[in-house]
């Protein structure tokens, strides 16, 4: 049987993540209607990626004897000034989430349940990548300032990695 306190956190987790899909379709969505199809293409990508990170926590939680629960969402913001500050805003989101997990994790190790603790590296590893490519972006953007031509460019490289992202997924 699951111990409680992790099983509460876990939900609570489940509750993040499935927050974080939405809030990444909600900067999607701004994107594709102000002129960033690359951008858009990559939030929504990302959108079914939070998805799956919900998704295995759910599973994880269910096979080892809890019960994954889901709680209402506040609607997540939805406009914004430019593609900078949507992406300095997933950039202090995925930070956010980083917290939750290391907190998480020093929940289980506090319990004595390694199993999750075990569990939860993965989400550990993906959140340095997360923040890391988050961070990436971003300066990118700032480094090219208002110039449209780079802008351009950026949409592209998004495109793209939203494009390869998709590929190795399917």
């Amino acid at each position: 049987m699951m111990n409680k306190n992790v099983e509460t956190a876990l939900n609570k987790q489940v509750q993040k993540e499935e927050f974080s899909s939405r809030l990444y379709l909600a900067m999607a969505i701004w994107c594709e209607v102000n002129g960033y199809p690359g951008a858009a293409a990559f939030l929504y990508e990302h959108t079914n990626e939070e998805r799956m990170h919900q998704m295995k926590m759910i599973h994880y939680t269910n096979e080892r004897g809890g019960k994954a629960a889901l709680f209402e969402l506040e609607a997540p913001k939805a406009d914004f000034d430019s593609l900078e500050d949507v992406f300095s805003q997933v950039l202090a989101h995925e930070e956010f989430i980083t917290n939750s997990i290391n907190t998480l994790y020093g929940l289980t190790v506090a319990e004595k349940d390694y199993t999750t603790g075990n569990f939860l590296q993965w989400y550990i590893t993906e959140q340095v990548e997360e923040e890391s490519t988050m961070r990436t972006i971003l300066d990118k953007i700032k480094l090219v300032g208002k110039d449209k031509a780079g802008m351009f460019h950026i949409d592209k490289e998004l495109e793209a990695m939203a494009q390869s992202s998709t590929a190795g997924t399917a």
